[in-house]
């Protein structure tokens, strides 16, 4: 376990990713994926007000739902770390004072809380500013519905800019950054977020910490993979791609663990990243991103290398 920087918040090493519930996982297999979780140490659950709203038949907030049923059912609110996000549901989008107000609640509800444990600014809202986003998230730090705040997908200068706002005016500060970042998509955080990040001493949380699925070793060369997920790794499919799929499974083997798992703790060694996240649809899959593991020096350089 460990504690976010800027917080008082104990978290497992791999922050379970939610946008699968109420889309490629039913509430059932939710369920068991959150139980499994649950099971094996886990405590630390990532969702959004927009989940999963592009699916047929979804109209939004289907993975906060779920979570909220799981977790009244298991009496284990006070257990678990819960982080949800505003501002790209449809109906509720943007970050002005009174929709992220307003989506609070909704949010809430749905979670069957009272409070938010992380509450992220989902993506960046040019239109609003950022005094008034920051004086609305403070307002529900001071009113107990909200713990942490936290930015998603916010270029260095805005990131900093937040950050410094916060600052002067004495409002809740983001605790944290969480944007796209693994062995194959490195240039966004490595290219200034990372900067930005240690200087205020906040948290890295990658999302897609496995490249889609692409990282978990489950996709080879010359097989077909069904899955909803099974475009987006397209640009993945190459020789460089191929070749991370070899080291990893190289020090898979060598280690005794998943591919997965090395992929993570790669993320885990580098400058201010403190949880990775990841999904999963099936109890096997979650047995598989929950092992934590260390990397040598040498491990480290040769993926370093490849994916330079």
């Amino acid at each position: 376990m460990l504690t976010l920087p800027k917080t008082s918040l104990v978290v497992h090493p791999l922050c379970l990713g939610g946008n699968v519930f109420g889309w490629s996982a039913d509430e059932a297999q939710s369920f068991q994926v959150l139980d499994a979780y649950f099971d094996s140490a886990g405590n630390f659950i990532d969702t959004a007000d927009v989940y999963s709203e592009w699916k047929d038949g979804n109209v939004g907030g289907e993975s906060e739902t779920i979570i909220g049923k799981w977790q009244k059912a298991r009496k284990n609110r006070e257990k678990i770390v819960i982080a949800t996000k505003v501002s790209m549901l449809s109906t509720r989008k943007g970050l002005s004072a009174d929709n992220i107000a307003a989506a609070c609640d909704d949010s809430l509800r749905r979670l069957q809380s009272d409070y938010i444990d992380i509450y992220y600014a989902h993506v960046d809202d040019p239109d609003v500013p950022q005094e008034e986003t920051l004086a609305a998230f403070n307002e529900l730090v001071l009113a107990g519905k909200v713990r942490y705040i936290a930015a998603s997908q916010h270029k260095p200068d805005r990131l900093r800019s937040a950050l410094e706002i916060s600052k002067r005016e004495n409002y809740a500060s983001y605790i944290g950054l969480q944007d796209h970042y693994n062995l194959m998509e490195r240039t966004a955080y490595e290219g200034g977020q990372s900067d930005v990040v240690g200087e205020f001493g906040i948290s890295m949380l990658p999302f897609f910490s496995l490249a889609r699925g692409f990282l978990s070793g489950k996709y080879r060369k010359g097989e077909s993979v069904e899955s909803v997920r099974s475009g987006g790794v397209a640009a993945y499919q190459n020789d460089k791609g191929w070749a991370v799929i070899a080291a990893l499974d190289e020090i898979a083997n060598d280690i005794g663990c998943s591919i997965s798992a090395v992929a993570l703790a790669w993320l885990r060694a580098q400058p201010h990243v403190s949880t990775p996240l990841a999904s999963a649809r099936t109890v096997e899959q979650v047995r598989e991103i929950t092992q934590v593991i260390d990397l040598s020096k040498d491990q480290l350089k040769v993926l370093d290398e490849i994916t330079e």
